[in-house]
């Protein structure tokens, strides 16, 4: 591949603090903003799932400690994310373990510790539900489809019904929640920490104090790491100090433990998806997917979760009728919120080991049983909307091909294998729509950008995009820079601070650079017309809905729910021992066209980062609850993620197909490379152990202890 300009590595704006230890996150403050102390505050998190609070005894509170719970909120006791249903702390009953019910506060952390052990919250128990198969509240329902189902399946030659399950999926961002809030001179309330959405922060607080807009400003501190998990959590934790410094009139902090922030943040949903598919001449003509998300004790961003979780349903393939149901269940259990991908992993996990299955009972090799049923360019889309640019899969797959051997090895691996060591290779297939879902730009984002030039020729940009870890303060600038034709010395993006900045909408589903960067390089061609020497200047860039977009109805779902996708390729190979069940991966081949990429090594990073996380959503990263509703793997001891040691041979490229309303071609990046990764990896490790007429593998992650199982049960 040929780099372009822009897609030239440059040093990281963020690289040189980070690397010497100089970067300030929210832990790192020692005197608040003013000069003064701050004070500690720890939650008192509920030990049963579900009950009501018949009272809290607090112990002898020493002089300068004191207890913040809902009766202190002068606002509204609720977390404004999607419904209004979270609480900022509980109110007459706790609905998981871990629920808020209220926070200590004082200037010794020790001493805030002794007294949150001291007190003893009365309850009555409550039936909990636990088991998302017995879980009856429904937070949200939606249903679409196309075509004429009864038909394709009374004229089918075969139906298919299978059943698929995800679990769990915790973040492991390095850094664990924190905020910190605090009073200001002016009456007003500072709040910042690691965060992704400034203004849902911002939006938050708001309400919970029941103040005017500029009565709460909000900063982003150094993030380390968010992968959705700091999307909506951070205006619940946000929400509490808030609160606590309101009534302590003082600085409070609140940074989670490792356990704690395991235990009670929020997680990628468990799922449910049960697939009957047609076929009639070898080719799939129906396709009938129920879904069902484990949404948590609360709803938080569970509506846009399962939106794109659906719309993945049907995976890249063309078929002419299509039923799609979709439910977020309520059980009692950590509520559950934005991961890396965003619901569609669960579904293209379902998608592709039906199509494999499907594939293998009709004699066909499955790769070429997906190549007979791929999408292109023209092709409605699941929601009748339409894939409106060129659909680069078939070269894509060439290319996987081409680097692992994948078709050849195949063939060699469906061979009878005996003895202790035995291989398998499978391929997944998969897109990431890019942006927000739906009219959600054009109707709630409704996305703002500045660029203020100095009288000096430098320029800042003005944008609520946060770093966290993706790279943008890197990227907007060679944006700006490329376009004004400046040193990339002369452009500065800061972490955003809502006293400063317009909204230009969360930093979530992969839309900072493709959407915000568009509104900046046009931004900037804006100032470049205008450009004088030695006077300050401002411009201001506002979302525009592309014209070609077919509009999205969500109470109908359809029309285009995306104006692009991303597109995905991936092959894993590995070696299955057979005495352990440890499966060791040989190759990771994995091949993403995100557009042009804004700078060559940060995409890469991204690419390679996100299969390894889709790796070990595939393999290791097993996460459960006991038959209380308390999480079991809550250190690192217990919930095991990979490194690069565990794929030593990872092959990522990129195939380059631009988007024409991107900055110069590019698409969302950062979600793509761990969507498809359980889909092949639990493939080759079906077909190291035979085949799914002797091993139907349909959950994901698949340890080496169900990988024993299932060579338990061979031998029985």
């Amino acid at each position: 591949m040929v780099l372009e300009k822009i897609s030239e590595s440059v040093v990281k704006k963020d690289h040189a603090p980070k690397m010497a230890g100089e970067s300030i996150y929210v832990a790192d403050y020692n005197t608040a903003k003013d000069g003064s102390r701050i004070l500690t505050g720890k939650v008192l998190h509920a030990k049963i799932a579900r009950a009501k609070v018949l009272g809290v005894d607090l112990p002898e509170m020493p002089d300068g400690y004191l207890y913040v719970d809902a009766k202190d909120i002068p606002g509204d006791n609720n977390v404004n994310i999607v419904l209004d249903d979270m609480p900022v702390f509980c109110r007459d009953t706790v609905e998981y373990i871990g629920e808020a019910i209220g926070m200590v506060v004082g200037p010794d952390e020790k001493e805030v510790d002794r007294i949150l052990s001291a007190i003893e919250v009365r309850y009555e128990e409550l039936p909990p539900v636990l088991d998302l198969r017995t879980a009856k509240e429904a937070f949200f329902t939606y249903e679409y489809g196309h075509g004429d189902m009864e038909k394709a399946f009374a004229e089918a030659d075969h139906v298919y019904e299978e059943e698929f399950e995800t679990g769990y999926q915790e973040q492991t961002y390095l850094e664990t929640q924190g905020m910190m809030a605090e009073p200001e001179a002016d009456g007003s309330m500072y709040v910042h920490g690691s965060m992704q959405c400034i203004y849902y922060v911002h939006g938050a607080v708001k309400r919970v104090l029941n103040c005017e807009q500029d009565g709460v400003h909000i900063f982003q501190d150094v993030t380390g790491g968010g992968f959705g998990g700091k999307e909506a959590f951070p205006s619940i934790l946000a929400t509490q100090v808030a609160v606590a410094a309101k009534k302590a009139n003082a600085p409070v902090r609140c940074v989670f433990d490792r356990r704690e922030d395991m235990e009670y943040t929020s997680k990628r949903h468990p799922s449910i998806c049960r697939y009957r598919a047609a076929v009639k001449d070898g080719k799939v003509t129906a396709m009938d997917c129920d879904v069902v998300f484990n949404a948590g004790a609360y709803s938080t961003l569970s509506a846009v979760v399962l939106q794109r979780g659906l719309i993945a349903a049907p995976g890249v393939y063309n078929i002419p009728n299509i039923h799609v149901t979709g439910r977020a269940l309520k059980t009692n259990t950590s509520p559950c919120g934005a991961y890396r991908g965003f619901g569609a992993p669960q579904t293209f996990f379902a998608i592709e080991r039906i199509m494999d299955h499907i594939a293998q009972d009709l004699s066909i090799e499955p790769l070429a049983f997906r190549e007979a049923h791929l999408v292109k360019e023209g092709d409605s889309t699941s929601t009748c909307g339409r894939y409106h640019f060129p659909v680069p899969l078939q070269d894509m797959i060439n290319e996987i091909d081409k680097v692992s051997d994948f078709r050849k090895k195949r063939i060699e691996y469906n061979k009878p294998q005996t003895g202790r060591y035995r291989r398998g290779i499978g391929i997944s297939l998969n897109f990431h729509g890019a942006g927000f879902t739906g009219s959600g730009e054009r109707d709630i984002i409704k996305a703002v950008t500045r660029l203020r030039k100095y009288a000096d020729g430098s320029v800042e940009i003005l944008a609520s995009n946060g770093e966290i870890g993706q790279g943008v303060r890197t990227t907007f600038c060679k944006i700006v820079a490329n376009e004004l034709n400046l040193p990339l010395s002369k452009v500065r993006y800061e972490h955003p601070d809502t006293a400063r900045v317009p909204d230009s909408g969360p930093t979530v589903a992969s839309r900072s650079l493709m959407t915000v960067g568009e509104l900046l390089r046009r931004a900037s061609i804006q100032l470049r017309e205008i450009w004088e020497d030695g006077i300050e200047q401002e411009v201001e860039e506002r979302y525009r809905q592309p014209d070609f977009l077919i509009p999205f109805d969500l109470d109908k779902f359809e029309g285009d729910a995306y104006p692009t996708y991303a597109w995905a390729v991936n092959a894993v190979e590995l070696e299955v021992d057979t005495y352990t069940g440890i499966a060791q991966v040989l190759g990771a081949y994995g091949n993403f066209d995100v557009g042009t990429p804004m700078d060559y090594n940060i995409v890469m990073g991204q690419m390679e980062g996100g299969f390894l996380q889709g790796i070990g959503y595939s393999s290791i990263e097993k996460m459960d609850y006991d038959n209380k509703g308390r999480i079991r793997n809550n250190s690192f001891s217990d919930y095991l993620i990979p490194t690069t040691k565990d794929v030593p041979n990872m092959q990522c490229m990129l195939h380059v197909v631009k988007y024409p309303d991107g900055p110069y071609g590019a698409k969302g990046a950062g979600e793509l490379p761990l969507v498809g990764v359980p889909g092949a990896y639990v493939s080759a490790l079906e077909q190291a152990l035979g085949g799914c007429k002797k091993h139907s593998l349909n959950h994901a992650p698949f340890t080496a202890e169900d990988t024993l199982l299932e060579l338990m049960k061979e031998a029985e």
